[in-house]
């Protein structure tokens, strides 16, 4: 085992041992820069004016009477001010240590020129990698989201460029025709005339039948950026089996949605591993699919042959919207880059019985059932006074999923910063939130059951039991961020960007 796994099992022992009592309140509040260079220093300062300071990994930033920053080493730490009197009022920030050689732009300028943006994805990139795949048969792993900056679909351009012989499928079919959990057995495609083998449903694992006519397998997958999404576990097994096998394995690179410089979540516990969410990673994981299967390939021992064609031009701090490609929605109820931004945290609440928005315009952005009300669930959230978001009291009808045809009340989810929006924690507290006060109405889905779904999205149990209170989840949270980054730094293949 890795020092990454015995790091997770310390911080699970001592969770369980040691119950954390610190209540965050809106009564105090940190201000001021919450990244800064290694050797520079940044002042931040506190609503209240008795404050004790406290970096929470002083070896990557260190915090001094008055609120004085000292960044020390690359990483991310959390530094926390709380009153003198009552340690257990206080708020704390996450705080990003960079390179000293990276640009950091002043508060009010933009981080970058939209009209200087020119992105170039990894099949954009194929002719410079024809070599790979001389005299090889190709398979790839794809669906309507693999095309090229020109709206050119991969299936296409390998079609003419190499030697392709099978396509295969992930969930929602290689044409997105499908909704999410549908099952798609083999079949011909129209197009092409090449067999589509599905990877989804009764066969997860590409059987040998399947991979005994390829060579070399690619992919071209547009991911969500959260661990909960299929594709990423279609790439996983696929690689295990190609590995199997000795077919060398390709990624063809794109951006993470959500950009790649933020990340937040807890570290999935292995005993609730499965199909959404296979491995001990976080929710928001700020990986491109590229570096994902670089970490799984290295951190979990799939051990393929792996090639990753990279993107030109991709800056971790870009969202898909800012780098002027083509969107393409990944799956039927993943419309925006504005349901991406929220996924992360309010996905948890296909475990409850709690609409998430299916079979509405605006899936994942709009939460609620009939049993709610939408004024007092609105205003209950946002006096939690939680960064970067408000809540509007909202009303939908849903045409499929929970609650069709049934008037739901809730709330909408507006982003109002992408900057310090943290999304696992909102949905966390909005689950709180409505358990909170709705103690008779609210429900897990199969809360009796081990390994329900709750259980497997949030990577463990303590949600369905209802072990902690907000406060514990929000340093549970704190930590695994924090622990995974650790392992997370090794495998980034964008830095942020130099000063030129």
């Amino acid at each position: 085992m890795k020092r990454f796994f015995s790091l997770c099992l310390l911080l699970l022992i001592g969770l369980v041992g040691c119950t954390p009592s610190l209540v965050p309140t809106s009564t105090l509040y940190i201000k001021g820069r919450v990244q800064i260079k290694v050797g520079d220093t940044t002042i931040l300062t506190a609503s209240e004016a008795d404050i004790i300071w406290e970096s929470l990994n002083e070896s990557i930033a260190t915090v001094s009477d008055g609120g004085v920053v000292e960044g020390k080493s690359v990483g991310t730490t959390f530094i926390r001010a709380s009153l003198t009197n009552s340690a257990a009022v206080f708020d704390q920030v996450t705080l990003e240590v960079i390179p000293s050689n990276i640009d950091i732009p002043d508060d009010d300028d933009p981080i970058f020129n939209p009209d200087e943006v020119n992105v170039k994805l990894g099949i954009d990139l194929i002719d410079n990698y024809l070599d790979l795949f001389e005299g090889k048969r190709v398979g790839l792993i794809t669906n309507p989201t693999g095309i090229n900056s020109e709206y050119v679909s991969t299936i296409d351009i390998l079609n003419d460029k190499v030697n392709l012989v099978a396509l295969y499928s992930p969930e929602h079919g290689i044409r997105g025709d499908l909704q999410a959990g549908a099952g798609l057995g083999t079949y011909t495609d129209e197009k092409t005339g090449l067999p589509v083998y599905s990877l989804y449903g009764s066969t997860l694992h590409p059987t040998e039948a399947m991979l005994s006519g390829i060579d070399i397998m690619c992919i071209d997958l547009q991911d969500a950026g959260a661990r909960y999404y299929t594709f990423v576990y279609t790439m996983a097994y696929a690689m295990e089996e190609c590995a199997k096998y000795d077919i060398e394995f390709v990624v063809f690179d794109r951006p993470n949605p959500i950009g790649g410089a933020q990340y937040e979540g807890n570290i999935l516990d292995t005993a609730y591993s499965s199909f959404i969410g296979l491995y001990p990673i976080i929710q928001r994981h700020g990986l491109t699919i590229a570096e994902l299967a670089m970490l799984f390939n290295e951190e979990f021992g799939l051990n393929v042959t792996l090639y990753t064609i990279l993107m030109e031009g991709w800056d971790r701090r870009y969202y898909y919207d800012d780098t002027q490609l083509p969107w393409v929605i990944p799956s039927p109820n993943f419309p925006s880059i504005e349901t991406a931004i929220v996924y992360p945290g309010t996905c948890v609440f296909e475990g409850t019985n709690l609409s998430e928005g299916r079979g509405t315009t605006i899936p994942f952005q709009v939460i609620g059932a009939p049993y709610i009300d939408a004024d007092d669930y609105a205003t209950a959230l946002n006096d939690l006074d939680l960064p970067g978001v408000v809540f509007r009291p909202a009303y939908f009808t849903p045409t499929f999923s929970k609650y069709v045809n049934e008037l739901c009340a809730g709330v909408q989810v507006h982003v109002t910063n992408r900057a310090i929006f943290q999304p696992v924690k909102t949905g966390w507290a909005m689950i709180d939130v409505v358990r909170n006060l709705y103690p008779s109405d609210f429900e897990i889905l199969s809360a009796s059951k081990n390994r329900n779904t709750m259980d497997l999205l949030t990577g463990g149990r303590f949600i369905t039991l209802d072990t902690y209170t907000l406060a514990e989840q929000f340093t549970l949270l704190e930590s695994d961020t924090e622990l995974f980054n650790a392992t997370r730094m090794e495998y980034l293949l964008y830095p942020y960007p130099s000063i030129e």
